[in-house]
């Protein structure tokens, strides 16, 4: 339970940070990834668990990156370190 609690909360991080450098508020984000505003507040929200690859996929082209899936052992738990250490390194949100 605690895993998918930290990988929403880096995920709907990863969309803020995004959103931020690119410099977009989130009308004008939504606006870019064909969605509304409240859209992209619910995916920046960390309690929030319905993010789906489709959105991440649009969010993502809408400040020009992509997304990338990565493999993992699901015997080895990740400490939150080596969590955001991957998901930084392996893709663009």
């Amino acid at each position: 339970m605690f895993e998918k609690e930290f990988a929403n909360r880096e995920v709907a991080q990863k969309i803020y940070d995004l959103r931020q450098q690119a410099g977009l508020s989130q009308t004008e984000l939504a606006k870019r990834a064909g969605t509304t505003q409240s859209v992209i507040s619910r995916l920046e929200d960390a309690d929030y668990e319905g993010h789906s690859l489709t959105m991440l996929n649009r969010i993502a082209a809408a400040v020009e990156r992509r997304v990338a899936a990565v493999e993992e052992d699901p015997v080895r738990a990740l400490t939150p370190g080596e969590a955001r250490r991957r998901i930084r390194s392996k893709t663009g949100l």
